[in-house]
């Protein structure tokens, strides 16, 4: 797979890009249909997305007959991660924290989540800082740290 990757897509792309994920190899069909318990998207609407994500090298396209297959060039825990990588590497390091306990409080947490976030935790406390650098540069956030241009 040496397709390049797009990886911004649209809350519509995302919808489509679930139920690829969910069936691992799929027809517009098979999409429009579980779409259709969700959204009020014409078939028209659905093929225009998977279009795009073909073009934005998320989906991969097989011909069997007359139909289309269609598979997931990444897969969903990587694409995830790689998004999440992304917003915390364009944040200031200072609200890095914030923005994992932000996630942590709006989610809805299995006992098991909540033993693998401990045990992270635990293992994270070993290499904790007693302040966390800010990682922009002057202008860049809010932070009240020393700079040379006085911000």
């Amino acid at each position: 797979m040496n397709t390049k990757i797009d990886s911004k897509i649209t809350d519509s792309e995302w919808e489509i890009m679930r139920v690829v994920w969910a069936q691992d190899k799929v027809t517009s069909r098979e999409i429009i249909e579980v779409l259709q318990q969700k959204k009020d998207w014409k078939p028209a609407t659905t093929k225009t997305f998977i279009g795009r994500l073909v073009k934005k090298g998320m989906l991969h396209t097989e011909t069997e007959g007359k139909r289309y297959i269609y598979t997931a060039n990444i897969n969903e825990s990587k694409f995830i991660k790689g998004i999440l990588d992304e917003i915390l590497n364009n944040i200031c390091g200072k609200e890095v924290g914030n923005t994992i306990v932000s996630l942590i409080s709006k989610a809805t947490l299995s006992f098991s989540d909540i033993d693998k976030m401990e045990r992270a935790l635990e293992i994270k406390k070993k290499d904790a800082v007693e302040e966390v650098a800010c990682t922009c540069v002057p202008g860049q956030c809010k932070c009240k740290h020393t700079c040379s241009s006085g911000h």
